[in-house]
């Protein structure tokens, strides 16, 4: 399957959109509340992902799956066990600086509204530094298939030689369209709503002096990550681990709605 211009279209648009997204929420939020959010949780929250997902927690996975070692093969080597290390470590490292930022770094602002700004921060950095990225290099090797030959795209991007994982990566581009599209972004909106979701649990649990809501929030987060894991490992097709976001994310939204009702 080649690259044709439909892919290369529906790419862009998706790249386009990944962009708007979170600058939309933060736009919205920010026009309904006026002067009841702060512009600081959003960016603390942008940082706070930084650190703890991309320092932190990929600085253990780089030890315990991406190196060679026991360790490494004996996760890789067992699904079960790739699940579990999976959702934990993402759920322990994300709630756990979630609640040490909004405990012992922000002085101010705690509120709810500020908050909802924080996990926008949170959830919209994360748009922009996996999905987004991820799409504009999808982007920019399809423009090259398209406009140089598959073989002379992939040399000049280092990845002649026939392996197995380029022919994937190039059939994956080649039949991005319309619905591929609507899964990507439509999974970015669901994400974005459960960090809302989840720094509204974790906040809750500061205000009450409990750290039972952040053992809570990490058992949702691992939770949530379950079939995304599965995914990964090739377990259940892509649309279960999107419906699997979906409704995990209205079950949060519900939960917290309703305890912000209950006060």
């Amino acid at each position: 399957m080649g690259v044709t211009m439909y892919a290369i279209v529906n790419l862009a648009v998706t790249a386009v959109v990944l962009f708007i997204l979170p600058l939309a929420a933060v736009i919205f939020w920010k026009r309904r509340n006026g002067e009841k959010v702060s512009w600081k949780p959003l960016l603390i929250g942008a940082a706070g992902f930084i650190v703890s997902v991309r320092v932190l927690e990929l600085i253990v996975h780089m030890f315990c799956i991406v190196m060679d070692n026991p360790v490494s093969r004996f996760i890789n080597g067992n699904t079960a066990v790739y699940v579990i290390y999976g959702i934990m470590m993402a759920g322990i490292f994300e709630e756990c600086g979630r609640y040490i930022i909004i405990r012992f770094l922000m002085k101010k602002n705690k509120t709810r509204e500020n908050m909802v700004m924080y996990g926008i921060g949170h959830g919209g950095i994360e748009v922009w530094a996996i999905s987004l990225m991820a799409v504009i290099s999808y982007l920019m090797i399809a423009v090259m298939v398209y406009t140089e030959g598959t073989e002379n795209a992939l040399a000049a991007l280092g990845m002649a030689g026939g392996d197995p994982a380029y022919q994937l990566m190039l059939d994956n581009i080649a039949g991005f369209g319309v619905s591929t599209s609507v899964l990507w972004i439509a999974e970015r909106v669901f994400c974005m709503l459960i960090h809302i979701s989840l720094t509204l649990v974790v906040f809750e649990g500061i205000q009450k002096g409990t750290k039972k809501y952040l053992l809570l929030a990490i058992f949702f987060h691992a939770v949530v990550d379950i079939m995304p894991a599965l995914y990964q490992r090739g377990v259940v097709p892509l649309y279960v681990s999107e419906i699997w976001l979906a409704v995990c994310c209205i079950a949060l939204l519900v939960w917290v709605k309703r305890r912000s009702q209950s006060k």
